[in-house]
């Protein structure tokens, strides 16, 4: 698949998302700097306020709608009535058909360890513990050398910019859907929103990640009915534990020929020779690959 029929691929030109300043380099010369837009946007359900999360602001529809699914907030079957978006005051409504009530919800909180404050609601293991991925489904390691090569060599607002993270939908070898932001759980979260609003299946995909696989990715990963989650870089306990415990393939330090799957080691197909795999040199500049942030 050519990136450009991707179904969503990152916008590098898009000048809403970032602006140009001027700075000096290691050597006390004036350079032109390329620096990632921030900016909060505060998500409400039926009128009622729910979280305020800084983002880079494009796809507000879709991020609110995936944080209201994998929050537990919104269900898979719930029907959407309108999702308001108003720039001026930086604010998205989802209503519903539904009525919700989370008062009590919303005093249950943990900070988690996801980049720009990620939030999950104390009894968001309640789907958690109930979602059954599919063990039926296979990741042929051919499929992973593949989508390391086309995403990170992809061009995208983290090779203009840095500072940001992405998430990559992908199915077999070919990325689907890349979103992009400041947290790579805001990405995870237009996914799954762009996903339900198009009615598009998690059977026979993956979900290739920027950051660590900590536990808030590896819940959302679950949340979402996504049998394999992706990364280059690291690990932690917590997310481990609870992707063993999901039956959730995870796999990480993916970088050239090398990978190290913790959980669901079973639907990995070695069917590629690592030898013929490029390997990757110490340190990636952004000039057509991607560091680890």
């Amino acid at each position: 698949m050519n990136d450009k029929d991707m179904l969503v691929r990152p916008d590098p030109d898009d000048r809403r998302l970032y602006q140009t300043v001027s700075g000096i380099d290691h050597t006390g010369a004036e350079i032109p700097a390329d620096i990632i837009n921030e900016r909060p946007l505060t998500i409400f359900l039926n009128g009622r306020e729910i979280v305020t999360a800084m983002t880079i602001g494009d796809y507000p529809d879709y991020l609110a709608l995936g944080y209201l699914l994998n929050q537990n907030m919104l269900r898979a079957d719930d029907e959407v009535k309108a999702v308001d978006y108003d720039a001026e005051i930086e604010t998205v409504v989802v209503r519903t058909t539904r009525q919700t009530d989370y008062e009590e919800k919303l005093k249950k909180k943990i900070q988690t360890s996801g980049c720009a404050m990620g939030t999950v609601f104390g009894d968001v293991m309640e789907k958690f513990e109930t979602v059954s991925l599919p063990a039926d489904e296979r990741f042929r390691t051919s499929w992973l050398y593949g989508l390391a090569k086309a995403i990170n060599t992809m061009p995208s607002l983290y090779l203009k910019t840095g500072a940001i993270h992405g998430c990559v939908l992908c199915e077999e070898d070919r990325p689907l859907i890349y979103m992009e932001d400041v947290g790579r759980h805001n990405a995870m979260d237009k996914i799954a929103g762009y996903m339900f609003c198009h009615g598009l299946s998690a059977r026979g995909k993956s979900l290739y990640t920027t950051g660590r696989l900590t536990s808030e990715m590896v819940i959302k990963t679950v949340q979402m009915g996504i049998p394999v989650l992706l990364s280059r870089s690291g690990f932690t306990a917590w997310g481990v534990e609870l992707a063993r415990k999901a039956g959730l393939t995870l796999i990480g330090r993916a970088k050239g020929k090398r990978f190290i799957a913790l959980a669901g080691t079973e639907r990995i197909v070695f069917d590629a020779d690592p030898s013929q795999a490029a390997e990757e040199p110490g340190h990636l500049s952004r000039k057509g690959s991607r560091d680890d942030d």
